[in-house]
């Protein structure tokens, strides 16, 4: 009898060449195991292995579907994965109109021979003084001034995160997570590991009774939130709700990895959650959105207990800053361009944002009229990777829902809009198109 693997790697061949379409849906488990005559269990093995794979979605009530784009086979933790589309909506990097002039006359002293000769040398994962200081008033800005010595330096802010659940948790170790969840924390999570845990959640984030009910079945290692702007939804928790999360993890002395890397665009969002729970809070974030994409400096801010472990991690997984780009950004913070920038890319966010009123009015959109995304909830019949699919047809990439579902088998039928990286004539233009393929059916 065949190995369920070759199976699979059969569908699999039948997926790559186009024989099963995207969007098509595979028989029933049970069909599919009277027509291969094979064992039940096998037949759900074979399936479960597709949706390890990436290649299908299995959807609770509605069957097991053939998604629209095959996820990549390497497992890329670190990095994001780009399209060829002509209007790019997966990725989302924002610059600011004239950033590159205005950055210039800042980074050029960078290549004097006497100042290049400091910048090319290593970078230690705690950084340099000046580099601790500068870091500290910026992140002061969303925030809590944290102590200079508390803070570390990774390439970007993905590594910031990797570091962070490898000090914190060992492989086979379960970390509780918000329903949806940023992709390449699934991919990092795989890379070491680690067991994504799906927490309920309402309109204001996590449950703090489901922290301790999960944590009940089976102990939990840490959690990560995105406590402002969660990407993809917007969502930010209330100040209540921080507290009694904090009020949880502070019961069972739970360890928590706060993504920050939105919150610049939201000045008015609540007390960040490490203000409340300082001893268990370990808080993510970088320069590449608030900067440039380029430079991609990385923050972990850390509990003064924990500065060895993360550090040490950061050594072992070779994720340091550059030296140079850390001396980069020490010139950018401490000549307060940062500021400059923010500013900017927040009111390019809100006319971005009220495109996206224009051209989706009428349909379950959800966002921040300040961010640079947008959750869309599909009309009724499409499914996110046939719409997926049929968006890409018309030059046009965006990701579909199941990227951020930590649980395979409860995907919504939305898709994120990345709002960031397009142009603004290429953006309307995009979103009337879109506008037009959930209204008409293709």
């Amino acid at each position: 009898m065949d190995d369920y693997r070759a199976i699979a790697d059969r569908l699999a061949d039948d997926i790559t060449a186009g024989r099963l379409k995207p969007g098509q849906r595979l028989m029933p488990q049970r069909q599919f195991a009277r027509r291969r005559g094979i064992a039940g269990s096998t037949a759900g093995r074979v399936y479960a292995e597709l949706v390890r794979r990436g290649l299908v979605v299995g959807e609770v009530g509605r069957g097991t579907f053939v998604r629209a784009a095959a996820s990549d086979p390497s497992g890329r933790a670190l990095i994001e994965r780009a399209s060829a589309a002509p209007v790019n909506m997966e990725l989302n990097y924002p610059v600011a109109e004239g950033q590159s002039e205005l950055l210039a006359p800042l980074l050029a002293p960078l290549l004097r021979p006497d100042v290049l000769a400091e910048a090319l040398l290593p970078a230690a994962a705690t950084g340099t003084a000046p580099a601790r200081e500068a870091a500290a008033s910026l992140l002061a800005t969303t925030g809590p001034r944290p102590e200079p010595h508390r803070v570390l330096f990774t390439g970007n802010a993905r590594q910031a995160i990797a570091a962070t659940l490898a000090s914190l948790v060992r492989p086979g170790g379960r970390v509780g997570v918000e329903p949806l969840t940023y992709p390449l924390v699934r991919e990092i999570a795989a890379r070491l590991g680690i067991v994504l845990v799906p927490l309920a959640a309402d309109a204001d984030g996590p449950l703090p009774e489901s922290v301790l009910a999960v944590h009940r079945t089976a102990p939990l290692s840490a959690l990560y939130l995105q406590p402002t702007l969660h990407n993809p939804t917007s969502l930010t928790m209330s100040d209540e709700r921080r507290r009694q999360l904090a009020q949880a993890v502070g019961h069972l002395g739970l360890p928590v990895v706060e993504d920050r890397i939105w919150s610049f665009l939201h000045p008015d969002a609540p007390t960040p959650l490490a203000a409340h729970a300082p001893a268990l809070i370990h808080v993510v974030d970088s320069l590449s959105k608030r900067v440039a994409p380029g430079l991609t400096v990385g923050f972990a801010v850390v509990p003064e207990h924990r500065v060895d472990a993360v550090a040490a991690a950061i050594r072992s997984g070779g994720w340091s800053a550059g030296r140079f780009a850390l001396e980069a950004a020490v010139r950018v913070m401490a000549a307060g361009m940062v500021e400059r920038l923010v500013a900017a890319k927040r009111a390019d966010a809100a006319l971005r944002q009220r495109i996206v009123g224009e051209e989706l009015d009428g349909f379950a959109v959800r966002a921040h009229p300040q961010v640079y995304y947008a959750w869309w909830e599909l009309p009724a019949p499409w499914r996110a990777d046939t719409f997926t699919a049929a968006a890409a047809a018309h030059g046009i990439a965006v990701t579909p829902g199941p990227a951020f579902a930590v649980d395979p088998h409860r995907t919504p039928d939305a898709v994120r809009l990345g709002l960031a990286s397009a142009a603004v004539p290429d953006l309307r233009r995009a979103l009337r198109t879109l506008a037009g393929v959930a209204r008409n059916g293709r």
